[in-house]
């Protein structure tokens, strides 16, 4: 069973890598690209959308400010990417807004930080992967009711290709990545063509008129806005995972991050723009890349090109996701913030447990939101930007403290991007809040609460286990029991170790049915090798009590140190054989699992039938 086991895993996960090949694991510029930036790119599959279903509240006057709004957006993406090539250059070792807000705000600020880019992580998982169901229920309508299995299928696989290796997963995801790219620069150059073609004057994609529900107000286009900033997540990718780039990291990360900033401000504008041109509209049956490929291309074999290469690459942006909340996760742990294991690297040299974590989560909102893009939207953002912010500020202190060549200018940078995300911050915070917003916001205080609890429980942890001055103890008055439910070759066995360990072991029977006691004393007197035994009476015939009672005595009336439980156990073969069998000894094990100064064995007699 264990070789079936060990050649399934070798399938499914490759075979286990040695530690010596970590420097093979690093990535090129061009596997970066799609690894770190398929988040941030694949958001233009959705952000403009987002922003005309905030604005058509107020009718089909209110969608031609989606273009100003993309330009504003892409201004912002230009800001954010200058401000983080900054601290890329300044923190080469990665950890990105938790390690740059720890180190120059504060451990409280730093914890924040790191909560909101947590929750952002698993909130990109989750609708970029409802994302790219949705085009695929687009052109394939037949699915649309089966969206949550379809999510839940592709977390499983895009977890699955992480827990091969960031190698394996970047090459894995590099096609579908650099196809989106493409296929979206052809449609909108496309469509650009045919807007200057026509003098501006193009066929209108749809002839639904919208109605308006609400006037169009200041607060209607910063909402709008605020739906826009959600082509911003993503982009603190590249300066959390600077250590998983090749040699130079710095410089190979902050090309990157500027291929990746520019691409995204094109794309976003791009769009944004056509859909103006064409006069989509949003539709819950068809997104607005759909429209566009279909007014563009028709429904030609190029539009389904478009729709899978879309769909692929919002179901691959959650890799994004799995590239950094893990390395993140691992960063914590080992600061004592987050569980221990979170910080071991698995076989194939990534952190598979901060993997698996992240693909319960966001399988969990997934189902809790039905898969819904629409329902997830309002929740994203506000974690991110506020991680922006509180990067940033910490990066003006940070200059302004070391100074050095250029720090005014360095710190001018940051100032302006902390206090315009900062600000964005705030918008999306307040336009987004009764939309769903305020979980987040309730949300991060939590997970700094916890991250303090677990903290403060590794402190309590050290401070019980340091030695100090304390004299190390040279014995333990140490006293064996062997419990003994009948006398069988597995409690001879179980003697026989037992004396190994103890020069006076005792045999201890309770007394379940009275009629069998005189059998097993004198079975026990001819086979128990001249060791006491000690029958404990049960009248209400339970196995626990009068052992947990017998061992308190010893440990409280005959100051006994450390008691040590032997438990025979026979093991079948065969698991139906199994269910004929009573578990007392599983039992007793729960029991005193955590009872101190208690040491349970278990001696295994295997009987082969």
């Amino acid at each position: 069973m264990s070789m079936n086991f060990r050649l399934l895993r070798r399938v499914f996960f490759g075979q286990a890598l040695p530690t010596k090949r970590m420097k093979h694991q690093l990535l090129p510029k061009y596997l970066a690209l799609p690894v770190f930036a398929s988040d941030a790119l694949s958001s233009t599959a959705y952000a403009t959308e987002e922003v005309l279903l905030a604005l058509s509240l107020a009718g089909a006057m209110a969608l031609p400010y989606g273009v100003p709004i993309a330009v504003a957006v892409c201004a912002l993406i230009a800001i954010v990417a200058l401000s983080y090539s900054q601290t890329i250059m300044a923190y080469p070792t990665g950890g990105g807004s938790y390690i740059v807000a720890c180190e120059n705000l504060g451990l409280y600020p730093g914890l924040i930080a790191a909560a909101a880019i947590l929750t952002d992580y698993v909130l990109t998982v989750a609708v970029s992967i409802a994302s790219g169901v949705a085009a695929i229920t687009s052109a394939v309508p037949v699915l649309i009711n089966h969206k949550v299995a379809l999510c839940l299928l592709f977390i499983g696989f895009v977890s699955l290709a992480n827990l091969r290796g960031s190698k394996e997963s970047g090459k894995l995801f590099a096609c579908p990545a650099y196809l989106f790219i493409l296929c979206l620069l052809v449609m909108i150059g496309a469509g650009f063509f045919q807007y200057v073609v026509h003098h501006g004057h193009l066929q209108p994609l749809t002839h639904e008129t919208l109605s308006a529900s609400q006037p169009l107000t200041i607060f209607l286009i910063l909402r709008a806005f605020a739906s826009g900033c959600s082509a911003m997540t993503g982009t603190e990718a590249i300066s959390d995972g600077v250590p998983a780039f090749q040699e130079p990291q710095s410089r190979n990360a902050r090309t990157t991050l500027f291929w990746m900033a520019a691409i995204l401000a094109v794309l976003f504008f791009g769009i944004s723009f056509l859909a103006h041109a064409f006069q989509a509209i949003p539709k819950p049956d068809e997104t607005i890349v759909s429209q566009l490929a279909r007014g563009i291309f028709g429904r030609g074999w190029f539009y389904y090109v478009i729709q899978a290469a879309t769909a692929m690459i919002l179901i691959l942006a959650a890799n994004t996701s799995y590239a950094d909340f893990p390395r993140l996760s691992s960063i914590l742990a080992r600061h004592g913030y987050a569980p221990r294991q979170l910080a071991n690297l698995g076989d194939r040299l990534v952190f598979s447990n901060g993997i698996l974590l992240l693909g319960v989560f966001s399988a969990v909102l997934v189902i809790a939101f039905h898969g819904n893009t629409h329902s997830l939207i309002p929740l994203y953002a506000v974690g991110v930007f506020m991680a922006f912010t509180l990067s940033q500020a910490g990066m003006v202190r940070r200059w302004w403290l070391h100074r050095g060549s250029h720090w005014k200018l360095s710190a001018t940078i940051n100032a302006i991007g902390a206090i315009t995300t900062g600000v964005v911050l705030v918008v999306i915070a307040v336009m987004k809040f009764t939309h769903g917003a305020w979980i987040v916001c309730v949300l991060i205080p939590l997970i700094v609460w916890h991250f303090i609890a677990v903290n403060r429980h590794y402190r309590i942890c050290k401070e019980q286990l340091y030695i100090g001055t304390e004299t190390p103890r040279r014995y333990l008055r140490h006293h064996v029991i062997v419990l003994v439910p009948g006398i069988h070759r597995g409690v001879l066995r179980a003697l026989a170790y037992a004396r190994t360990i103890s020069e006076d072991p005792e045999g201890v029977y309770v007394e379940i049915d009275p009629a069998q006691t005189s059998q097993v004393v004198a079975e026990w007197r001819q086979f128990g090798m001249d060791t006491p035994l000690r029958v404990l009476k049960s009248p209400w015939r339970s196995m626990t009590e009068p052992v947990l009672g017998y061992v308190d005595m010893l440990l409280n009336e005959e100051k006994v140190d450390l008691v040590t439980v032997v438990i025979a156990e026979f093991v079948t073969t065969k698991l139906w054989h199994r269910m004929l069998h009573n578990a007392s000894g599983l039992l007793l094990k729960l029991v005193l699992l955590f009872k101190p100064n208690v040491v349970v064995t278990n001696i295994r007699y295997v009987l082969h039938n």
